[in-house]
């Protein structure tokens, strides 16, 4: 977390209650930097059930190999995260790496290395070395305690400029159960299954099964409906693990229990709130893009259009100049490959319709459009005309800073 804090940075950071069953530490290993904490180590004290879903990149990182081969199992004991190198595109040795760290883990926690899960997020390419992780393994497990959900959230960042972290209490049956989540990402940001990194926390009974049904939902309108740049990660990976320490809380074998229904609008407010964090902390950004499409054939259909619109350099430069250059959303939405009918088109920035029927609007005035766009938070809305499918995504502008981010990021 070394440049320089978003503007768009949430104004408050939640109060996370502690989950019972679970106990954070982090430390200073210097996979890449020196002093700065960069290995997360997450413990339960019993078996908590497991969930995830990955990156479907065809070049994925040894740890999501790894979590992929081992979350059939349902049961966890330790998860090890690691910043400032992806352990991707490593070969043997990282696969090596993996296994000797799940070792660690699982000798310092008691448990086997099928219960233990692993994430890595930083530099592509480059060999990690496991001798640190051995260093610190043994300070993690005897540091670890209930309450060090900031620091667990600072720990797994890279280029991220503030910890993202989101947390939800409902009920379930008679009793409360809580929801706590971290995550990581600004850059390299353009899901198809999760973000970056996430891992989120309930003291819930929940199933594995359950559990992996819910966050597989849960995941449509939240990390899979954000872009920064366009570019899936080798590392994008999202782990869910329920401890069932909450006390009287019935257990929940299925996803569909009735039981569950406020536990899952919570599930989804939390991944929907670290999801927009991501957003908001995108490399460069000044400001924050919400991106709505309506009338159009179908949901799957107005994602792909909003994505489009979401993705173009193009629409986000011209935001990041307040520019409210319309005809670039015009380009984006008929460039996407998807149904729409120019002179049935219309846009709005905000609540100001600048295109009707094919052409600008009537009472189009620039210095009012003008006005609008000064803003940090920036909505554009496409109505297309054709149906009912309707879709949101968030994005955020690309500014020159972006470019300087990138151009020296293993410098």
């Amino acid at each position: 977390m070394g440049r320089a804090v978003s503007p768009l940075r949430p104004a408050h950071v939640p109060q996370m209650p502690q989950i019972g069953g679970v106990r954070l530490a982090t430390a200073a290993a210097g996979i890449r930097y020196a002093g700065r904490a960069d290995v997360l180590l997450v413990s339960f004290d019993n078996p908590a059930s497991v969930a995830g879903v990955f990156t479907r990149s065809k070049c994925p990182s040894a740890p999501v190999e790894w979590c992929r081969g081992r979350i059939g199992g349902g049961r966890a004991r330790a998860l090890v995260v690691n910043s400032g190198n992806a352990n991707a595109f490593t070969g043997k040795t990282g696969r090596e790496v993996t296994r000797i760290t799940a070792a660690l883990a699982a000798k310092t926690v008691g448990c086997r290395q099928a219960e233990v899960f692993l994430a890595s997020t930083g530099v592509i390419g480059e060999p990690i070395d496991a001798g640190k992780f051995a260093r610190v393994m043994e300070h993690l497990a005897a540091g670890a305690t209930p309450d060090r959900w900031i620091e667990a959230a600072e720990a797994i960042g890279t280029t991220d400029t503030f910890p993202k972290l989101a947390t939800a209490t409902v009920p379930l049956g008679d009793a409360e159960v809580s929801i706590n989540g971290i995550a990581k990402g600004a850059g390299m940001i353009a899901p198809d299954m999760a973000t970056m990194l996430a891992f989120v926390f309930t003291d819930a009974p929940i199933a594995a099964d359950a559990l992996q049904a819910l966050i597989a939902r849960s995941v449509t309108n939240s990390f899979n409906a954000i872009t920064i740049d366009g570019d899936t990660s080798t590392s994008d990976t999202l782990l869910a693990f329920a401890t069932g320490a909450a006390a009287g809380a019935p257990a929940v074998a299925r996803a569909n229990d009735r039981r569950l229904r406020p536990f899952r609008s919570a599930m989804g407010a939390v991944l929907g709130s670290l999801a927009e964090q991501v957003a908001r902390d995108g490399e460069g950004a000044s400001k924050l893009i919400e991106i709505v499409v309506e009338g159009a054939v179908s949901k799957r259909s107005a994602r792909r259009i909003a994505l489009s619109i979401a993705n173009s350099p193009l629409v986000k430069t011209a935001v990041g100049g307040g520019d409210a250059n319309w005809g670039r959303v015009v380009m984006a939405v008929g460039k996407a490959g998807e149904p729409a009918d120019r002179d049935r088109l219309s846009i709005w920035f905000g609540g100001i319709r600048v295109a009707r029927k094919g052409a600008r609007d009537p009472g189009y005035a620039e210095r009012e459009v003008s006005a609008y766009m000064k803003r940090d938070e920036i909505t554009i809305r496409i109505g297309l005309g054709l149906g009912t499918g309707r879709d949101r995504v968030l994005t955020c502008d690309l500014t020159k800073e972006y470019v300087a981010i990138n151009g020296d990021y293993r410098s």
